[in-house]
């Protein structure tokens, strides 16, 4: 099969599947976006092995090479806001370095309780 027509059919799976998430979504009512809701049963169709990763390997490849470009609108939609961050600047800053530092302290105290228990179970 042709690269660029397997390419655009992986491309319209995964569209495929972010829509259904979005009728799924608006349907149900459930409080999970549709992008995070899409992100949960594509990783469950790969566990089940329903969708392989072949499947959507070349248009997951293409994606993350051309990721730069969806961050783009964010950038230049960001330059509106020069006085928002002029104003709350300091507090943004506080914000983005307190909300980075807590789930890596929280991360690192699971993993080693969690080793320690691991330790603790396998001693004779």
């Amino acid at each position: 099969m042709n690269k660029t027509v397997k390419l655009i059919l992986q491309i319209a799976l995964l569209v495929l599947l972010h829509r259904l998430c979005l009728w799924f979504a608006a349907w149900s009512g459930l409080p999970i976006p549709a992008n995070v809701l899409g992100i949960i049963v594509l990783f469950a169709l790969l566990c089940t092995g329903i969708v392989k990763e072949r499947h959507i390997a070349e248009a997951v490849d293409f994606l993350f090479e051309h990721l730069a470009f969806f961050f783009i609108p964010v950038a230049v939609d960001l330059m509106d806001w020069g006085g928002v961050f002029y104003s709350y600047g300091i507090a943004l800053l506080a914000a983005i370095i307190i909300s980075s530092i807590i789930p890596l302290w929280v991360v690192g105290f699971i993993v080693q309780a969690l080793y320690k228990e691991d330790k603790s179970c396998s001693k004779p």
